[in-house]
């Protein structure tokens, strides 16, 4: 029996300069540099004999499928992006690329995330995806405004305390 599963649905095709240019060089990393080094490696295991029972081989073999499936998605995930680098006509309201500064209503607590394309989201960083529940309840709004989103741990309302737009 497979594991079959639904193919995910396609995310927002919009991207920041600077996670483009992330994003191309990634493609050019995997491309001109971590793929030779495989390859190479490859054919080394491959040189050894009996493949069936050499590791390294299979090792190897899946590493550059791995390689191979990451550099056709990027591929044609950069042909498909759209560059935003203009800055809204209202940097009062969240739009993509803003930094938003949010209070939770219930506790007071303040954090700071910023609306990115799918692509180039960071939870280190406090990079949210357009397309997640809580970026969806503050596109639009404004200072003072408060949102209520689904997220997976229940349903949460937090005020909008900071709209900044970053160069980049």
């Amino acid at each position: 029996m497979t594991r079959w599963r639904p193919p995910t649905p396609a995310g927002t095709a919009l991207v920041t300069v600077a996670g483009h240019a992330r994003l191309k060089a990634e493609l050019d990393d995997l491309w001109r540099v971590r793929r030779p080094e495989v390859v190479r490696a490859l054919s080394a295991a491959a040189a050894e004999g009996d493949r069936s029972e050499n590791a390294e081989y299979s090792y190897r073999k899946k590493q550059l499928g791995e390689i191979d499936r990451r550099v056709r998605y990027l591929g044609k995930r950069l042909e498909t992006l759209r560059v935003v680098d203009t800055a809204p006509t209202d940097p009062g309201r969240v739009f993509f690329g803003a930094e938003v500064t949010v209070a939770d209503a219930a506790s007071g607590n303040e954090a700071r995330y910023r609306v990115v394309g799918p692509d180039e989201t960071d939870a280190r960083l406090g990079w949210i995806s357009i397309d997640s529940p809580l970026a969806r309840a503050m596109l639009g709004r404004r200072v003072d405004d408060r949102v209520v989103a689904a997220l997976p741990g229940g349903v949460r309302a937090y005020d909008i305390v900071a709209v900044d737009y970053p160069r980049g």
